[in-house]
């Protein structure tokens, strides 16, 4: 019968081989980056003369990837804790904003943040970049909240009655116990909004923001020559992507305290 193939030694622990693959997924995001920047003078045009623009493009996406990946998590959790909450307005309010929110394109999202939410408030004058992390992090905020509300539904009551019966306050009930197995139950879920934001983060050329997609368009439109621009920048995300998927799949393995996944 045929092994499995290790990458790791055999001895080593779950959380020991999840943070091996986190670093190294880290580390090969790095190099991706730091080889980009580089000079590639072996690489034909117009992607070796341009490599540079690519780099930028691409380390702009990372960002908003990144901040917009943790606002949506902070998002998601006010949401999912409104809507489960016993007080009627506080549900409406966060059921208004996830009807609105995943009833409504993410590109409608980004031009109104950007063109609409400055007439309604003077005062408040965001960048294109700014716009565009605000608008991804209420997106992918409005998925969050569902998952992470599925997950406080499926944390059996007794956890709670028994906690409470211990003296414990519905404070510490909720944070030492309700939360971090609804967390981990909601996690999948997380992880999957997160690559797809990476993805989604390609409407922010919509505004100007120079993020990969726009660094391509920028490129295509002063060489003429879309089949290598497009599939430079395809293949960047796909490497983008699996990246994420690795680190995802090992934070997923560290929370498995109950050895489901291999």
């Amino acid at each position: 019968m045929a092994t499995a193939l290790r990458i790791w030694p055999a001895g080593w622990s779950r959380q020991q081989r999840s943070s091996a693959t986190m670093l190294t997924a880290s580390v090969i995001l790095v190099l991706i980056l730091w080889l980009m920047a580089t000079p590639m003078s072996w690489v034909p045009d117009p992607i070796g003369n341009n490599a540079q623009f690519f780099a930028e493009g691409t380390r702009v996406t990372v960002q908003l990837t990144a901040i917009a990946a943790v606002l949506g998590v902070v998002i998601g959790v006010l949401a999912a804790l409104g809507k489960t909450s016993k007080w009627p307005p506080l549900r409406w309010i966060a059921s208004g904003y996830i009807w609105v929110i995943r009833g409504t394109p993410l590109l409608v999202q980004v031009l109104f943040v950007f063109f609409a939410l400055p007439v309604m408030i003077p005062a408040l004058q965001l960048s294109d970049f700014v716009s565009a992390c605000v608008a991804l992090s209420f997106n992918v905020g409005a998925y969050n909240a569902e998952a992470i509300r599925a997950g406080l539904l499926a944390v059996p009551r007794g956890q709670m009655e028994a906690a409470r019966s211990l003296g414990l306050s519905s404070w510490y009930t909720f944070i030492d116990v309700t939360f971090p197995q609804a967390f981990k139950i909601s996690l999948p879920p997380l992880v999957n909004n997160i690559v797809a934001l990476l993805k989604d983060s390609s409407l922010a050329y919509a505004i100007g923001v120079v993020e990969l997609t726009n660094v391509g368009n920028r490129i295509q439109a002063a060489t003429f020559q879309p089949l290598p621009i497009l599939l430079t920048s395809a293949s960047i995300y796909l490497l983008l992507t699996t990246v994420m998927t690795q680190i995802s799949n090992a934070v997923e393995r560290r929370f498995d305290v109950e050895g489901r996944q291999p």
